[in-house]
């Protein structure tokens, strides 16, 4: 290798979106990105909150701009990515990150709710996923992250969350799929499986007394005695955006404090 290890995580020069970037997740992601040198491109369906997000990240001298998209319609998605392209030259890293959860028993759910779950936790990231690769076909190199779930692994308890456990379990291998077909183009396809993670919805959850009663399940069977914070899951994304990882594809980081290995 002709680069210092370090130098090879950095992401100076490269461009970058993530979706539902105003808020938790993508919040820290955008962060992550910015402060390794990416342009950022915060991409939201809330702009005030992306638009919140921009301000944290130009605080810290990060080039961002703020993108109000709905990722479930496609003509959005194109528009969007259109734009990053326009402002920042090209599009090196896509995250696709936007999505939503439900507890509800499988027996009484609607079947609206179950596919506006998969429409946006699982059609989103396609949608998203193709139209970033078209962009990054051209150059030949580009890297794309979606965030998957533990959930997707495994099926929690006691909440029932049918809909977004079959949601993640599609991201995964969405994820593979795309790895194995787009390799040949120079884009590497990964995503990160998140375990329970201290965000704003979260902690709002933690505050009703359904939440009360099962956080301490939730950390009786983390090995790790405790929820993930967001910047916990921030070292996996900048490896998986950077080129360390360029011989890394269709594969998934599981952050979840040992969950998952019980």
């Amino acid at each position: 290798m002709d680069k210092p290890v370090l130098e090879r995580f950095s992401l100076e020069g490269k461009s970058s979106l993530v979706t539902g970037g105003g808020s938790g997740i993508g919040k820290a992601y955008c962060h992550a990105l910015g402060e390794a040198g990416a342009s950022v491109a915060v991409v939201d369906i809330n702009l005030e909150a992306a638009e919140g997000t921009v301000a944290e990240l130009e605080a810290k001298g990060i080039t961002a701009i703020a993108i109000r998209c709905d990722v479930t319609d496609e003509q959005d998605v194109e528009r969007m990515v259109n734009q990053v392209i326009e402002t920042f030259g090209s599009l090196t890293i896509g995250v696709n990150n936007a999505g939503m959860g439900i507890w509800s028993d499988a027996l009484e759910m609607e079947f609206g709710m179950w596919r506006k779950t998969l429409s946006l936790n699982l059609d989103a990231v396609f949608l998203c996923s193709r139209i970033e690769a078209r962009a990054m076909k051209k150059p030949g190199y580009g890297k794309i992250i979606n965030t998957a779930s533990m959930s997707g692994h495994i099926s929690n308890t006691p909440q029932k969350q049918v809909a977004y456990n079959a949601s993640k379990a599609g991201v995964l291998h969405l994820t593979r799929s795309l790895a194995a077909e787009w390799a040949p183009l120079g884009i590497r396809v990964n995503s990160i499986s998140p375990g329970y993670t201290k965000t704003d919805l979260v902690d709002k959850l933690l505050e009703t007394p359904e939440g009360k009663a099962m956080e301490p399940l939730w950390l009786s069977m983390t090995p790790m005695g405790r929820m993930a914070l967001t910047e916990d899951l921030q070292g996996a994304l900048v490896y998986l955006a950077s080129e360390a990882s360029d011989f890394t594809t269709g594969a998934d980081i599981v952050v979840d404090g040992g969950y998952c290995v019980w």
